[in-house]
């Protein structure tokens, strides 16, 4: 299920594509989504892979809740890959996509006009398609959530 689609008719492309849980059934990865990143631009084509947890989630939805021209909002980050959205007049996106470890890429993409309210969509698909499950009790302790 893509989180995030941009695309636009020059062939530029981010795709964050969540194929399920890290590690289902474990109480520390069950919460955890995998995910892979796409990026297809005229001088790069990558797939790299990017670990979402939670907060990452929350985090997305009030980075494109407050997104405005001259703001960003960004995924992933402080365990490895992250990927920011900058906005800018006249509807463009910079799309900074940064590896550590193998790759960093900006491109630009236009996207569709109502792309902000389809990605809020998105996030509420893959919210319902893979619900948080897990609660912390206490720092490094973990169980079950109680379902009502």
């Amino acid at each position: 299920m893509d989180l995030i689609h941009l695309e636009d008719a020059d062939g530029n492309r981010c795709i964050v594509r969540v194929t399920g849980r890290f590690q289902p059934g474990i109480l520390t990865g069950h919460d955890i989504l995998r995910a892979d990143v796409l990026v297809s631009a005229s001088f790069i084509e990558a797939r790299l892979d990017v670990y979402l947890f939670q907060q990452d989630l929350d985090a997305w939805q009030h980075g494109l809740s407050d997104l405005a021209p001259g703001r960003q909002a960004s995924i992933g980050g402080d365990r490895g890959l992250s990927l920011t959205l900058h906005m800018h007049e006249g509807g463009w996106l910079s799309v900074t996509v940064e590896d550590p470890d193998r790759l960093t890429t900006l491109l630009g993409v236009r996207p569709e006009e109502n792309w902000v309210h389809e990605h809020q969509e998105r996030l509420q698909q893959v919210r319902q398609t893979w619900p948080s499950e897990v609660i912390t009790t206490a720092p490094g302790a973990y169980e079950w959530s109680r379902k009502p």
